[in-house]
């Protein structure tokens, strides 16, 4: 049994995090000791490193209340997995592609700007016009 602390080190998150992880649920309760600390098992560890991944890997809480179900229930298939995992990837295609409007407009905003000490600047120009 480890302390939130050291489990914190271990599995790369905030002890903040941690506790919010559990009040939502998406991991389970640690066992409380008689000072009220937080005890953490070896399931618990494991948890919160297959939530970590999961974040790391782009999906946001909701989608890892979704992996966690599916990891812990029978219920659970690949194929369920795997198309909330297409459905990320494309989530993120999506926003690549809006990020790349976005850089496009800023590089052709910097271009047109001198940036030299003049109180004019084509910048805001552009950003003023409908």
């Amino acid at each position: 049994m480890k302390n939130i602390s050291t489990v914190a080190k271990e599995v790369g998150l905030s002890t903040k995090t941690i506790r919010y992880y559990e009040s939502i649920s998406l991991t389970s309760h640690p066992i409380r000791g008689d000072n009220g600390y937080r005890y953490y098992n070896q399931h618990i560890i494991d948890e919160l490193n297959f939530v970590k991944r999961a974040r790391d890997a782009g999906f946001n809480l909701e989608e890892c209340k979704e992996l966690v179900h599916l990891y812990k229930s029978e219920e659970g298939t690949a194929a369920q997995v795997k198309a909330l995992t297409l459905e990320k990837i494309a989530d993120i295609e999506s926003r690549i592609t809006i990020l790349q409007g976005m850089h496009s407009t800023l590089s052709s905003l910097a271009s047109s700007c001198t940036g030299d000490n003049s109180s004019q600047c084509a910048i805001l120009d552009q950003l003023s016009v409908e």
